[in-house]
Parts: structure tokens; C-alpha cells; sequence
């Protein structure tokens, strides 16, 4: 991997670009909720964006059309995370399947599958969520997933922010350290 300070926000808004143009050939209305600022995150810009291209193609199958998705980040300062999320109205998953989404392999109930919705298929290897979350925690993150049948998903993610150089030194030094252009 390649780990590079990547702007949160321009992130979401590629995804949104990127996969609009299926959204739309489904019938499946998609938007952002980004939170404004500029945050830097430590990502592998590729890996990512693999992340939430499958998180939303996911939304996209499992969404009947005239349904929405919304891609969000929001920055929780607190724990020094930026979290991303992918939320839908679609057909949801069993409260029993949920913990094993992210096992290899793993597929939900058939039935959810294609069977009533115009998605590009529910075929699938069952590999998706899985590598969606190896790669989240390869970058020191956390993948979660909550649901209720016949309301929709919502997929979680959070990355390490990138904290400027200054601040690290001003923290390390009680604060009393000025960056040499201050001078």
C-alpha cells in the first residue's frame, strides 16, 4: 500500500461521479452529505476508493429503483477518525446475517438477491465486504454495518486523520513550539 494524505472530501465526491452514471441506469437516485472542511486522511487512494465503489455498487444491486443512496464523510474529531458512510433504502439485511457480512465468502439470503430489483445482478462472489473490511483495518480503521429489513443499510468506516506536522510538534512540546515561518 501506499499511504498519502488524500482529501476526505474529494474522495466522496469522485465515488458520487464515478457512479452516478449506474445509479442513474437503475434508476437509483444517489447524493453526498459531506461535512465541509478540508481533512486529510492516511489512505491509499486506490484501496479506497475500491472500498467505497463496492460499498455503493452493493446499494446500487440491493436498492429497488426509485430508491436513494446517500455517500457521506463527516470528521469525528474527537478520535481523530474521518468517517465515511454509504447509506441506502433498500431491502436490508436480517439482524442474524449481519454479523457475518464481512466473513469470506459469505453471501446473504438468496432471495435478497436480483429477484425484485432492477441492480446490475446479485451474483457475487461473497468476497466484497471482505476485502472491503481487510483493507479498512490494513489502514488502521473499523468497518461496521447496520440494517433493518425492507428500510435499507448503512456501511460505516472511519480512517486515521492526517495531523499537520506543526500540530504534532506543538503537542509533543506543551505547545510552546512555533513552525520556522512564524519566525
Amino acid at each position: 500500500m501506499t499511504i498519502e494524505p488524500t482529501a476526505a472530501e474529494r474522495l466522496v465526491r469522485e465515488i458520487m461521479a464515478r457512479m452516478l452514471p449506474l445509479a442513474q441506469r437503475h434508476r437509483v437516485q444517489l447524493g453526498t452529505d459531506i461535512q465541509q472542511g478540508e481533512t486529510l486522511v492516511a489512505a491509499d487512494r486506490k484501496q479506497i476508493t475500491r472500498v467505497l465503489v463496492n460499498l455503493v455498487h452493493n446499494a446500487i444491486k440491493f436498492t429497488p429503483s426509485g430508491g436513494r443512496i446517500i455517500i457521506g464523510t463527516r470528521l469525528q474529531e474527537e478520535q481523530h477518525v474521518q468517517s465515511f458512510s454509504v447509506s441506502d433504502t433498500g431491502v436490508g439485511i436480517r439482524e442474524e446475517e449481519l454479523s457475518r457480512i464481512f466473513e469470506r465468502f459469505y453471501k446473504t439470503d438468496r432471495a435478497r438477491s436480483k429477484a425484485d430489483f432492477i441492480g446490475p445482478g446479485g451474483g457475487g462472489t461473497g468476497l466484497g465486504l471482505a476485502i472491503a473490511s481487510h483493507v479498512v483495518e490494513s489502514h488502521g480503521g473499523r468497518i461496521s454495518a447496520e440494517s433493518a429489513v425492507g428500510q435499507g443499510s448503512t456501511f460505516t468506516f472511519t480512517l486515521p486523520v492526517v495531523v499537520p506536522s506543526e500540530q504534532v510538534d506543538e503537542n509533543e512540546n506543551g505547545g510552546s513550539h512555533r513552525a520556522k515561518d512564524e519566525l
